[in-house]
């Protein structure tokens, strides 16, 4: 069973809007998914309640931080959105049930460096061997020097990055609805769904 669990030591990132948008696309490629949200701010445990019930169904996956209830039978992928400061017993608590770990990173070198100290914990942790690591940047502008300044960063980091994800509304407008790409007319959002290419054939690789 697929575990992704989205992390950053920093806050507002876009953790929430990857771990939601994760959730979508599995859902609408008809698998059993719960999304968990340990982060306070409960953003994603939000956009689940805002969630039109015609859609796909997406459980919730009632957890605290120390991440003790099992999903139920049934259940084919997890996604477990987290809060900024993930560190020490939460941090190992996380990649104890992970598979994959999905880093959500922006072009700020407030980012930057906290990132990159994250990676080498994740590098260095005992289940390291057994936990595939990715990055996406997000809120990406074209031709801007803090785009630049992150393509080198990322060049640096030793890990693979899945995708580069666009500025824009989009993302903000369908989670006020509780919706996510996948949850659209394709017209609407071809932009973002070509860049979500990378992404999803990461979540979709066994």
């Amino acid at each position: 069973m697929p575990v992704i669990v989205v992390a950053n030591p920093k806050g507002g990132v876009g953790k929430s809007t990857l771990s939601s948008n994760i959730a979508g696309y599995w859902a609408q490629q008809g698998h059993a998914v719960m999304l968990g949200d340990i982060d306070q701010q409960q953003s994603a445990g939000l956009w689940l309640k805002l969630r039109p019930p015609q859609l796909p169904t997406i459980q919730t996956w009632e957890i605290d931080d120390q991440l003790v209830a099992k999903p139920p039978k049934g259940t084919t992928h997890l996604v477990l959105d987290t809060p900024a400061g993930l560190a020490g017993k939460r941090l190992d608590a996380a990649m104890k049930i992970a598979d994959r770990v999905l880093i959500p990173l922006q072009a700020s070198v407030f980012d930057i460096y906290p990132t990159r100290d994250f990676i080498s914990r994740l590098m260095d942790h005992k289940r390291s061997g057994k936990v595939q690591v990715a990055v996406v940047g997000n809120r990406v502008k074209d031709h801007t020097k803090a785009t630049e300044h992150l393509q080198e960063f990322l060049d640096t980091l030793g890990v693979p990055v899945i995708g580069l994800l666009r500025d824009t509304q989009n993302y903000a407008h369908l989670a006020a609805h509780g919706l996510s790409l996948w949850d659209v007319p394709a017209t609407k959002v071809e932009k973002d769904l070509a860049q979500w290419a990378g992404i999803t054939a990461w979540l979709d690789r066994p």
